[in-house]
């Protein structure tokens, strides 16, 4: 890694990092938590005869862009402005990158062109359409394109340049990090993964199938460094295809995830109860109390566990608010759970069961069983619990 006085990075000769560190971003999409910021990577490359921008940035950061771009050649002189995916926080800065450099073309694909003329209203006459036989060459390094459709949105493509094997997927492959580091392996493997299962939760789940079929174009490319728009870099790209395999495709842990509410400690001890049977029988747990929980790393724990068991007291003749949130995102994420069990309990009147019911109707998740208890568990209650636990473990040892 070379590092030039101003904060941009040579990742290959002629290749830099001109994107910007969001520090104290702490929402996405009014929903995602940020809690160590992010990052709008954009990428330049400098050929022999042309240039090309792969991405841009995030609205109020173009300027940040331009001057970046501005630290290895005039903005003015850009030739393509590449498009990988259309949503705001990578391709807002394009319209003014384009006012800056007059001769440049926005590149993408053709849904994307749709999508630049209806966000940003780009001339459709400045925009070339690109599909998996095109190619651009700059003189010395050769930009080739991968359709990626529904990662995560319907016109998204990759961008690879040939010489040097890099790979530019945009938001797939991501994380949501702003640390100075910008490699995967300054900042450790096993923080870059976390993060990076975090944003796959949040963002790549619900795409699976689109997902295992874009690692497998990847694989076939031989890439040496994985770039996208969020996050680490990644120098070692086989650790994070790996792991990309593994959650694309399903591969489940020997494990159970609980996130409950409990409002008088009733939904608690059942809780407690179950997690300490699954822990004597050698099974993982992950055990989540809603009410302190980031719902981000409830959503993580979906990505490989097969069961969730949810714990939640009636309110009002439904789900608690908060279970029913978490209850909400295994259906909203798509999660690959096959299997789920409720825990509740109630005062003066029940309605939990039928709250969760509805709220999973439609999915092909097999419900287990539910201990429905009216007041603080007894000795009846205790035993169900233990047979729920026994029902999981056969689940589990037959995957």
């Amino acid at each position: 890694m070379v590092e030039t006085p101003k904060g941009t990075i040579c990742m290959a000769p002629n290749v830099y990092w001109v994107g910007v560190k969001h520090h104290n971003r702490r929402l996405f999409d009014g929903l995602i938590p940020l809690p160590h910021g992010t990052s709008y990577n954009a990428y330049l490359v400098v050929g022999s005869d042309k240039t090309a921008l792969i991405d841009t940035v995030n609205p109020g950061f173009a300027e940040d862009l331009l001057g970046r771009i501005a630290e290895h050649m005039d903005p003015a002189k850009l030739d393509y402005v590449i498009m990988n995916h259309a949503e705001p926080d990578h391709a807002d800065a394009g319209r003014y990158v384009l006012d800056v450099a007059k001769n440049a073309k926005l590149v993408t694909s053709a849904k994307g062109k749709d999508a630049a003329i209806m966000y940003f209203g780009i001339d459709s006459e400045r925009i070339i359409v690109v599909d998996e036989s095109s190619k651009l060459e700059l003189g010395g390094k050769t930009l080739k394109f991968i359709d990626a459709p529904w990662l995560h949105w319907p016109e998204t493509i990759f961008t690879y340049l040939e010489e040097d094997k890099i790979l530019f997927p945009c938001d797939f492959f991501g994380s949501h990090v702003a640390y100075g580091q910008f490699y995967a392996d300054e900042l450790g493997e096993g923080v870059s993964l976390d993060l990076a299962k975090l944003y796959f939760a949040e963002i790549m789940m619900p795409f699976r199938k689109p997902g295992q079929t874009a690692v497998e174009k990847v694989k076939k490319l031989g890439v040496k460094m994985i770039a996208p728009s969020h996050g680490v870099i990644w120098n070692d790209p086989k650790i994070i295809l790996d792991a990309y395999t593994d959650w694309t495709g399903e591969k489940m842990k020997k494990k159970v995830l609980i996130p409950y509410v409990s409002m008088w400690g009733s939904t608690e001890k059942m809780v407690n109860a179950l997690a300490g049977s699954l822990i004597n029988k050698g099974i993982e747990v992950q055990l989540f109390d809603l009410t302190n929980a980031d719902i981000g790393h409830v959503a993580k724990e979906l990505i490989d566990s097969p069961v969730v068991v949810v714990g939640t007291p009636t309110v009002l003749n439904g789900m608690h608010p908060v279970a029913a949130y978490a209850a909400m995102l295994v259906k909203q994420l798509r999660s690959p759970t096959k299997y789920a069990a409720l825990l509740t309990s109630h005062g003066w009147s029940g309605g939990a069961v039928k709250a969760v019911q509805d709220l999973l109707g439609g999915t092909k998740i097999e419900i287990l069983g539910v201990v429905d208890v009216k007041g603080p568990p007894k000795e009846a209650e205790f035993e169900k619990i233990k047979e729920l636990a026994d029902k999981i473990e056969e689940k589990l040892s037959a995957l």
